[in-house]
């Protein structure tokens, strides 16, 4: 570590110590996080609300820097909103088509007003009331139309802002300055040079003349809003390359980066000698983690695509200014400083409440292989000795390692590769809305392990949660083949399998008292057992309970939750018919009225089509 980071590292460390924590800590806090790590996670997010922080936090779970007080930069902008903008966005495109990329097309349309500065993460609340005083203070002396001229030279086109106008938002930019000072001790520079808003730059000269046509092109007639945009971002990688993953990569090595499509990367040109062709090392800006990534499954970003914007003050078009004094015009002019507490207070009121109940989210398997390929599908993939082949892509890739051989998974079917991919999707989307799931309970089929086993990689908990078989939320055996309850593999094959097994767990209903054709009465009744049993015996404020099971379970797991009795057999039959695969029903405690409720699932369904199998042999070239 070099020398100026380690005493900045110190300096920020110190400062950090014996500091009272903001109300938005809370959740963070009684969660386990550190206090140092949860404001890192806040300030990385832009300070909007808990549970952003909060998946930002699991997305850095392995990032080797988590622990380092390393500041943020930030930077204040004056960026034009409505019909202006679409103008100017018009402007980047075209110009980037007809004269190829310069380094404005890096950043959005704006003029900078302070350029980037650090500011302690625990102070960072501070830099917004500096921003709300400033606009306050010349809230009333804002110009009503800023009056843009065009200038242009052999390497630079902008609009650039004279005269009073100018003036007044050059002491907009001082008032922060002296307010971020004093009440967040920040070093901010304000703009006292001419005030631009750059077009164009560091272009090839030959472009000049067809640029300057393009900017004459912007009509500047209409009336424009114009906000003071607050960004930050990480001060780590200012002078390095940003890449967009385009696909996702699994990774085949450990030195190897997971990507996920949009995930951005930032590279050091300099760092590259360890990459061999077609490939290079980076840094994740989603999870923080180090490693290397093939360079075909990413694009070029801008280098403000990775900013944060954290808090806006709208200067409102208004020419009457007793009418800006009154409450309505107070808080359009404010920006987003009410609404963002507002909403701040909410989410926390949210999160903490969905911390303080029990929730039971209960989903449904991926595709079997068996739902694609009928009855005979293990024929289809077994040569005459007994051995495991792979006839079509949507057979997965392998089979488990069963004692009795191949036959076992005759009517206990593993996933299809599309039901593999339904899992994993399901599982990232249950990531990306930062649901904490505690603990997770499957049916014994193989299925709905493998199912629970890709949600929790997908949710970075494969290591730290094991999965408990629980064989009462088994399907209703009625409606398995054969007389007798399917071979299901042991917990030791499972085990030998990689899943993470919780074998101290005792079910609520031991595999040897599942009976071939139960009754629906008795399938009720073992489900009620069952699920009563996995919600009392996780302790409160627990999180969330994730059940893997079959399509009955969505109802006779919720419906005992609910204070519902069962469904006519006739009705349920019907509605399981219809839950898809990865189908969810969710319920919460509401302790206050003393009762469970079906909420909205944390995440969306997941609708495909069907895809046909196709044999070339079939196809007469002509015909």
């Amino acid at each position: 570590m070099a020398a100026g980071e380690t005493q900045l590292y110190a300096k920020v460390s110190n400062k950090l110590k014996g500091r009272s924590t903001p109300l938005l800590l809370e959740p963070l806090l009684a969660m386990g996080f550190p206090v140092h790590t949860a404001l890192k996670a806040l300030a990385a997010t832009g300070r909007k609300t808990a549970e952003e922080a909060l998946v930002w936090l699991h997305d850095h779970g392995n990032d080797p820097s988590l622990d380092d007080p390393i500041p943020q930069e930030y930077a204040l902008f004056l960026c034009p909103t409505g019909p202006l903008l679409e103008k100017l966005q018009e402007f980047w495109r075209e110009s980037k088509r007809q004269c190829a990329k310069n380094r404005a097309h890096e950043v959005f349309p704006h003029v900078t007003l302070c350029d980037f500065f650090t500011c302690e993460d625990q102070k960072v609340e501070c830099l917004y009331e500096a921003l709300k005083r400033a606009g306050d203070r010349l809230l009333g002396s804002f110009p009503t139309a800023v009056p843009l001229a065009l200038h242009s030279s052999i390497s630079y086109l902008g609009f650039f802002i004279n005269g009073s106008p100018a003036d007044v938002i050059r002491e907009f930019a001082m008032t922060f300055a002296t307010e971020a000072s004093l009440l967040a001790d920040c070093s901010v520079k304000p703009c006292t040079k001419q005030l631009h808003l750059t077009l164009a730059h560091k272009f090839y000269p030959h472009h000049q003349r067809t640029l300057e046509q393009l900017a004459r092109a912007i009509p500047l007639g209409h009336s424009c809003q114009w906000t003071a945009a607050l960004y930050s971002r990480d001060m780590r990688f200012v002078h390095y390359q940003t890449l967009r993953a385009l696909f996702q990569y699994k990774p085949q090595n450990v030195d190897e980066l997971t990507l996920s499509p949009g995930d951005y990367i930032f590279v050091d040109p300099t760092q590259q000698d360890e990459a061999s062709e077609g490939w290079v090392i980076g840094i994740s800006q989603r999870t923080g983690c180090r490693g290397f990534l093939p360079e075909n499954y990413t694009d070029r970003a801008s280098e403000s695509d990775t900013w944060v914007k954290h808090r806006m003050y709208t200067f409102s078009l208004a020419t009457d200014l007793n009418s800006r004094k009154d409450s309505e015009a107070s808080s359009r002019c404010s920006g987003e400083f009410l609404p963002q507490t507002a909403r701040s207070l909410s989410s926390l009121q949210a999160l903490q409440a969905t911390v303080a109940r029990k929730s039971v989210l209960v989903v449904r398997h991926g595709e079997r292989v068996d739902q694609i390929f009928g009855k005979s599908w293990l024929q289809q993939c077994s040569t005459p000795d007994g051995k495991y082949y792979r006839p079509d892509l949507n057979f997965p890739g392998s089979l488990p390692r069963r004692s009795r051989g191949i036959k076992d998974f005759e009517n206990d079917p593993p996933l299809s590769s599309c039901g593999i991919f339904q899992s994993r999707i399901a599982g990232d989307a249950l990531l990306d809305s930062g649901i904490r799931i505690s603990s997770v309970f499957a049916s014994p089929a193989l299925r709905c392990v493998q199912t629970a086993k890709l949600i929790l990689e997908e949710l970075k908990l494969e290591k730290k949660i094991k999965i408990r078989v629980e064989p009462g939320i088994f399907e209703w055996t009625k409606w398995e083949a054969g007389k007798t309850t399917p071979t299901l593999m042991s917990l030791e094959e499972l085990k030998e399998a990689n899943f993470n097994i919780d074998t101290d767990y005792r079910p609520a209903f031991p595999l040897s008292a599942l009976m071939p054709a139960e009754s629906y009465q008795e399938y009720v009744d073992r489900c009620t057992a069952s699920v009563v049993q996995i919600v009392n015996t996780c302790p409160q404020d627990t999180g969330v309970i994730l059940i893997v099971s079959h399509g009955s379970a969505l109802d006779s797991c919720t419906r005992p939750l609910l204070g519902l009795p069962p469904r006519e057999c006739g009705d349920f039959a019907q509605l399981v018919r219809k839950i898809p695969s990865l189908g969810m029903c969710f319920c919460e405690e509401n302790k206050e009225e003393g009762k469970w409720e079906l909420v909205n699932p944390p995440v969306k369904t997941l609708t495909h089509g069907a895809n046909a199998a196709f044999n070339w042999r079939n196809w007469i070239s002509g015909n």
